[in-house]
């Protein structure tokens, strides 16, 4: 990026900053949350760039006053040097604010786990992977809420759908997507499950998708192509846990995608979670259909459960954890799975901000 498309594009952020501030300030813009909210994220996201631009002019400032004052007082004269030595740092900072960035980073998230190859073994993992993102999102202040789950029989999920959030507007537009998004894909698990008696290692396998989290302006459903079904809600095996047909699926016609929700005694709860999860599905499918025909590079996430497309292996006797797309290897495993994600996401973060410094089009997120 030329130095003069950098300057044309902090004068166009600035602007945009000082208007959203306007806006922020007018009562009446609280009396729609969620313009409130969308507003409020954008602000959060834009005020780094502000904050550091502001400072870059005033050490600009103070060194022109140093630098006029040196001759009379060597103390100036000190101070400038300091002040001239800042400079370089801000401005290479202000670049990378300024790179272009994930315009979902601030959002929320929904993120799926399913069990896959292994049988028993792979819906423990699974409900191992649902724990790990758990308490990563409890560390880092996150609201989580498991909207819809499956259960097995022996304590493991078949298929779990959680819903991931922020309190308030994320801090420089570090939503839960700037973090998680690097959580899809497989993720293969080679330990000895608890139902082998002969003690040998076994390898399987859970596919996790995240999603970031759409709003109504994002996805505009027609309530008549919608197919809303309702029924029973059930339990391990299938029996049934509920009296009554609270459980709901719906189906948008015009894409078959389809979401459903069980996990609330309320059919109206079950349908709003539902309907959270489609909307962010069809986000999904439409931003992957926008990459797509503009020839993006990047690939979508791995829907199929095969353990031969992973992301990241979590290898328990040897205590390791390899993320595959980086070549990352740390030995805390037993931490990992405890919450403690930030080695590997940080790592991942890094390869990406990489990747956007050289230009390239194909993140991380999606791969």
């Amino acid at each position: 990026m030329s130095q003069a498309t950098d300057s044309n594009r902090l004068a166009v952020l600035l602007a945009e900053h000082s208007e959203l501030e306007k806006q922020l300030a007018d009562p009446s813009i609280h009396a729609d949350a969620a313009l409130a909210r969308r507003v409020g994220r954008r602000y959060a996201e834009l005020s780094p760039i502000a904050a550091c631009n502001a400072e870059l002019d005033t050490v600009k400032e103070d060194l022109a006053a140093a630098e006029e004052l040196a001759g009379d007082d060597p103390e100036f004269a000190a101070e400038a040097t300091a002040l001239r030595e800042r400079i370089p740092q801000l401005e290479e900072k202000l670049a990378e604010l300024l790179l272009p960035r994930d315009p979902d980073d601030s959002r929320d998230v929904i993120i799926e786990i399913k069990a896959g190859e292994g049988g028993a073994e792979s819906a423990l993992f699974a409900a191992d992977l649902l724990r790990m993102y758990l308490r990563y999102a409890e560390k880092h202040g996150w609201v989580a809420e498991i909207m819809d789950s499956q259960e097995s029989e022996m304590g493991g999920v078949k298929d779990v759908s959680v819903a991931v959030k922020t309190k308030g507007n994320p801090e420089g537009g570090h939503g839960v997507w700037s973090r998680m998004k690097f959580e899809g894909g497989v993720h293969r698990v080679q330990r000895v499950p608890v139902t082998e008696s002969q003690g040998r290692i076994h390898t399987s396998a859970a596919g996790v998708l995240v999603m970031p989290e759409a709003e109504e302006v994002d996805v505009e459903i027609n309530m008549h192509e919608l197919r809303i079904d309702v029924y029973r809600s059930s339990g391990p095996g299938g029996q049934s846990v509920n009296t009554t047909d609270s459980a709901v699926r719906i189906t948008h016609i015009p894409t078959g995608v389809v979401a459903s929700c069980q996990n609330e005694k309320s059919q109206l709860q079950n349908k709003e979670a539902a309907m959270r999860i489609l909307r962010a599905r069809l986000l999904a499918a439409k931003q992957e259909e926008a990459e797509a025909a503009a020839g993006a590079a990047r690939k979508s996430q791995v829907r199929t459960v095969d353990r031969s497309e992973r992301v990241r292996t979590y290898n328990f006797p040897q205590n390791r954890v390899t993320d595959h797309r980086i070549g990352y290897t740390s030995h805390n495993l037993d931490q990992v799975m405890q919450g403690d994600m930030d080695g590997v996401l940080d790592a991942l973060a890094t390869a990406e901000r990489a990747a956007r410094l050289e230009g390239s089009d194909e993140g991380l997120s999606r791969s």
